[in-house]
């Protein structure tokens, strides 16, 4: 079988016809948090870096519901090319159920407890103030977005991956116009500020929610079954377990991870918070084609190992490699070309500008070593349900090496910001020799599915 880069027409049609609706629905998210950014920034610094810091708690909601939407896609993309739609409706109704609870317990918390969240990530009053003020409304819309979350998921691996992406931009491209009546008080409304975006967030999960939920009963969409869903298979629960938890641990300490650096800037001042929430978004925005390639090539990869083909997911996960370092480079010359741009468009004070483009310079360097990783271990390793080595890569380097070292740069030896903030960075292009090495053994290629 003939490994060129880029002799395959086949494969490059698959990735390409996933990627670009996962990529771009991707994208709309991003947008979600830089029209949040943009539009609180052009009315004041403090309530874009009290949003930013806030929103660090559904950051981690996501990492928690990652982990369980990104094993039933594992599972689900080996069973649908296998065709065995009844597992994947089990695991449908294992994964509601899962989300269910977590979203319901991140709604307490944020309702009823923002304050002390927010104390997490800052001891500047005001930001506390306005951040407690963002969770109490955004808190409600934490309850809905594992449920659509779900039915997304299902979507991508049922060949619906164009719906999954419809329905998040559009509730997207809603989010953003609802953020500008209600932020800036147009159309009659009040302004509202943060608390503003914060409802807007609210309504765009409700028409997600709905519109997922109306779309999976029309012919051909995967929809769960109501009567099967308390069913427990223990060999299925098994098998979800041995990918899920090692995907839970990475994304916990990957998600916790980011937040601690967020509080470390957070903590440094209010320039350093700001400047380090929009090169945030910046560096979400970056990633959105690296994450498409990622979920893309996992479930392409996973159909074949599903259906038995080994061999041409072995050869496909070679491709996605070498794509992923051609990704890399790509993104590191498009943060260096958008760097002036997003310095002068957003208001900070001139501290907070030297900030930023000094981040964003650190930052192209840091994209190589997370396009690489983001593809190879979420995309590839995670299609055959090597989902253990993300966690022992992220113990590692991230919690053996990043954290201690940006926490004693910060908190002991008050280090400058910018070298703090490059101490957040160390993590992802230092793995890359040891993901490589890793991938080499080929201990992902695996068929997961049973009879």
């Amino acid at each position: 079988m003939k490994n060129r880069l880029f002799s395959d027409k086949e494969f490059y049609q698959k990735l390409i016809r996933l990627t670009l609706p996962i990529a771009f629905q991707s994208l709309m998210l991003a947008l979600v948090a830089a029209g949040d950014a943009v539009m609180l920034g052009r009315l004041d610094q403090n309530s874009m870096a009290a949003v930013s810091l806030a929103t660090q708690v559904q950051f981690i909601q996501n990492m928690i519901l990652m982990s369980i939407t990104g094993t039933a896609t594992i599972l689900g993309a080996q069973y649908w090319g296998k065709g065995d739609t009844k597992v994947i409706n089990d695991i449908f109704c294992m994964i509601l159920r899962l989300t269910g609870l977590v979203s319901a317990l991140f709604f307490v918390a944020c309702v009823f407890f923002p304050g002390y969240l927010m104390h997490i990530f800052t001891n500047e009053p005001e930001l506390i103030a306005i951040g407690s003020g963002y969770l109490q409304i955004a808190g409600w819309s934490y309850l809905l977005t594992g449920i659509s979350q779900c039915y997304l998921s299902i979507m991508k691996i049922s060949e619906h991956a164009s719906r999954s992406a419809w329905i998040s931009s559009g509730a997207v491209v809603l989010n953003i116009l609802l953020n500008a009546v209600f932020i800036f008080g147009l159309l009659g409304m009040p302004a509202m500020g943060a608390r503003g975006a914060a409802l807007a967030t609210l309504i765009a999960r409700i028409v997600e929610l709905g519109w997922s939920v109306i779309s999976s009963l029309q012919k051909s969409f995967l929809r769960p079954d109501w009567k099967r869903f308390f069913h427990r298979d223990p060999l299925l629960a098994s098998d979800f377990r041995k990918c899920a938890l090692p995907l839970l641990g990475g994304s916990l300490l990957w998600g916790i991870g980011f937040t601690s650096y967020t509080a470390v800037m957070g903590h440094m001042g209010a320039d350093a918070a700001a400047s380090n929430s929009i090169a945030a978004v910046v560096r979400d925005l970056m990633c959105c084609l690296c994450n498409g390639i990622s979920s893309a090539g996992g479930i392409v990869v996973g159909n074949e190992l599903g259906s038995g083909n080994l061999e041409k997911g072995k050869l496909y996960g070679d491709r996605l490699a070498k794509l992923s370092f051609i990704c890399g480079l790509l993104s590191t010359l498009l943060v260096l070309a958008v760097t002036p741009f997003v310095v002068n468009f957003i208001i900070l004070t001139d501290t907070a500008k030297q900030y930023l483009t000094g981040m964003m310079v650190i930052m192209a360097i840091y994209m190589i070593g997370r396009c690489v990783n983001t593809i190879v271990i979420n995309g590839v390793f995670a299609a055959g349900g090597d989902t253990l080595f993300d966690m022992y890569s992220l113990t590692v380097c991230m919690w053996g090496i990043a954290i201690p070292v940006s926490f004693a740069g910060a908190f002991l030896f008050h280090w400058p910001v910018l070298a703090v903030y490059a101490c957040t960075c160390l993590d992802e292009v230092g793995k890359i020799p040891w993901v490589m090495a890793h991938y080499k053994r080929y201990k992902w290629v695996k068929d997961l599915t049973r009879e």
